[in-house]
């Protein structure tokens, strides 16, 4: 295997098994392509976050993730320009942004989402919330479907609404993690509205309060995922397969979060290999059904948050 599509691949196969697992059922040329995408985001992520594929969190203090950030928009921007780079996880986005005519704009709006995480930016609404979960996964979700050949508007929206309800489930299953470190995601006016604690140190021992926020998240993060359905349909079939089986990996994350109630944050919420297993196949039928009965762009996209155009 070329050996910047290899770096990427075990970057995933360590990092994200749950990607990595659902990346099987692409075809070879984009499964790589997906390899060198998410090797890329992340590598930004952990770099931001202190981190080692994505465990072990030890955030550096702010002037130093202000000084990586500035690095990586560096870097990044580098590759999009075609500037050569001796670094395999720069010269693996550059060259997934190069054959697929990516727009720049979402790699650069995905920094701007750990520039959100950087400066602790609060979520006082809903609306701040989406917004976060658009830079940190709705333009990856973007970047997925460009990659997989879509150029239209309307299915780039509907990849971007499985990204939000990919964060949005992230969200839920780790707020007592991110509490930890001090970083709330929820919106400030629920947990008012909840009698829910607004203070991140004040998170432990109100899970219960916490949880009628998380629930009415979720609930929010179903609505997009019911949006990404009709976005899946628009795809070929292998890429829809693979898409599937990832909304219903993430998907089943949040109802167990669900199920568990206020002891949902005991262990981290996650599926067993047999379950991943049984999704891959079950996800084929579903994929099927959606791309033999597609029609047109499926009903609109009603109250849901749209990412403003390209300037």
């Amino acid at each position: 295997m070329d050996p910047v599509v290899a770096n990427a691949r075990a970057i995933i196969e360590q990092g994200s098994k749950s990607f990595a697992a659902a990346a099987k059922l692409f075809d070879q040329q984009t499964r790589e392509k997906a390899f060198m995408l998410y090797a890329w985001c992340r590598y930004c992520d952990d770099q931001i976050d202190g981190q080692d594929l994505g465990f072990g969190q030890q955030s550096p203090a702010p002037d130093e993730q202000q000084r990586i950030l500035a690095r990586l928009t560096e870097q990044t921007e580098a590759a999009m320009a075609g500037q050569p780079t001796d670094d395999p996880v720069f010269a693996a986005f550059q060259r997934v942004f190069q054959i697929s005519g990516m727009d720049r704009r979402y790699p650069l709006e995905l920094l701007d989402g750990f520039s959100m995480d950087v400066e602790r930016r609060e979520y006082l609404t809903l609306e701040d919330t989406l917004l976060y979960c658009y830079h940190v996964a709705g333009v990856v979700g973007a970047m997925m479907a460009t990659i997989m050949g879509v150029t239209d508007r309307p299915t780039l929206n509907r990849a971007i609404d499985l990204g939000i309800a990919f964060q949005l489930t992230n969200i839920s299953r780790d707020v007592m993690e991110d509490a930890a470190d001090g970083r709330i995601y929820l919106p400030r006016d629920w947990l008012l509205s909840a009698g829910a604690p607004v203070a991140a140190r004040e998170f432990e021992g109100n899970e219960e309060a916490v949880f009628q926020v998380v629930k009415r998240l979720l609930d929010e993060a179903d609505r997009y995922y019911d949006s990404a359905v009709h976005g899946i349909a628009r795809l070929p079939f292998r890429c829809a397969w693979a898409i599937a089986a990832a909304r219903r990996v993430y998907g089943a994350i949040g109802d167990q979060v669900r199920s568990q109630g206020a002891d949902a944050w005991q262990t981290r919420a996650g599926t067993t290999t047999l379950q991943k297993l049984v999704m891959l196949v079950t996800s084929g039928f579903t994929a099927a059904g959606a791309v033999l009965g597609s029609h047109g762009e499926g009903p609109p996209r009603t109250d849901l948050w749209t990412a403003p155009p390209t300037p």
